[in-house]
């Protein structure tokens, strides 16, 4: 019966954590992708930006940055940008506003 008990809590614990991740696939609105964001792979922070980001050459030198350091093949299920938080905020909020002042002027 406890070897049953270890089992059910084994498996419990494995699809909670698939769970887990679906939900972070799952909560990204049409338009946008998720991306992990920090220096610390224990510390990273999710977030959501705009598919537009991906053209923008500020964004994309993140995405070179992440490249030379985790290579195009690596484990990662999931998009990581080795930056300070700060840094990333800063780039991001740049982008929108120029999105801002570029759409009010068209």
């Amino acid at each position: 019966m406890i070897r049953f008990k270890t089992i059910v809590f084994q498996v419990k614990r494995v699809l909670d954590k698939k769970i887990s991740r679906l939900r972070h696939i799952i909560n990204v609105r049409k338009g946008h992708f998720a991306v992990y964001v920090g220096e610390d792979e224990m510390e990273t922070k999710r977030f959501v930006v705009p598919i537009s980001y991906l053209n923008h050459p500020l964004f994309q030198a993140l995405l070179r940055k992440a490249e030379d350091e985790f290579g195009t093949d690596h484990q990662r299920t999931y998009l990581t940008i080795p930056c300070a938080k700060d840094v990333f905020l800063g780039i991001t909020s740049r982008l929108k506003r120029n999105k801002f002042i570029s759409t009010e002027s068209n």
